[in-house]
């Protein structure tokens, strides 16, 4: 009887809440059947123009800003056409990243995946070994840059993706080395890889892993998304439907701080 009541109520609950964001959401902007406006009201974070100074040690991370997710035609996942969101996302990254080695300041880079580890539901990609592996051109003089640091993951998480089998972390060791105190994230793709490497560097900065780490920052006009139509993926294999929209591109957000 009393767990009868509380489903009641719970659906009482659920249902003053849709209302709610009906209401919040009649005047704002929306694309598809998703209202932008409320999402950036639930996100926990800061939208803010940031300027990296000599005073904070700052590190920049690229993450997965290879051929199968940015060239024409490279892979499964590769734009089938020009794409304006992923070739600016380039461009950025690549100015970013000479302004780093400009300033000699230290700078991390998630190349690629092992695709020999099964990535459910994303198809086969950046095969290891193979082109598709290899960062864009507008970045491989990073590999003959010194003071950078690659590694390639084999998962989707940069952050867990850099365990070593005896336990040491390449980029926790890599901001302890360089007594980094902010990180700036750009990369592709900002609703999983950049995202997934973003909340586990926070937790583990909250968790005191990550020292002197204070500050993630996710620099918008540096991401971008892959676009899997749904008309694409019926034609791959266990693959699922990943149209590129503004919502998936971190433009919501600037600064994951908390």
């Amino acid at each position: 009887m009393f767990l009868g009541a509380l489903s009641v109520l719970l659906i009482f609950y659920i249902l003053w809440v849709v209302e709610k964001r009906k209401e919040n959401s009649k005047s704002k902007t929306v694309i598809g059947h998703v209202a932008i406006d409320p999402v950036k009201m639930e996100l926990s974070v800061d939208e803010d123009s940031v300027t990296l100074i000599g005073e904070v040690t700052t590190g920049l991370v690229l993450v997965d800003i290879v051929n199968d997710f940015c060239s024409v035609g490279a892979g499964h996942l590769a734009p089938k056409v020009h794409d304006k969101q992923i070739s600016r996302m380039v461009d950025e990254s690549a100015q970013l990243a000479r302004t780093f080695c400009k300033k000699e300041m230290a700078r991390v880079c998630f190349p690629a995946h092992h695709p020999d580890v099964p990535e459910p539901p994303y198809p086969p990609h950046c095969i290891a070994g193979t082109d598709e592996a290899n960062l864009v051109p507008a970045l491989q003089w990073l590999e003959n840059e010194s003071n950078v640091t690659l590694r390639r993951k084999d998962c989707i998480d940069g952050f867990v993706g850099s365990f070593e089998k005896d336990g040491s972390n390449v980029f926790v060791d890599w901001v302890k080395k360089h007594q980094i105190e902010a990180v700036l994230v750009v990369g592709i793709c900002t609703d999983i890889c950049v995202l997934d490497f973003v909340c586990s560097a926070l937790s583990a900065r909250n968790r005191g892993h990550v020292t002197p780490l204070r500050d993630v920052i996710v620099y918008s006009g540096a991401c971008a998304t892959f676009d899997l139509p749904v008309h694409v993926a019926r034609n791959i294999p266990g693959a699922l439907a990943h149209p590129q929209v503004r919502l998936f591109n971190i433009d919501v957000c600037s600064k994951l701080n908390r």
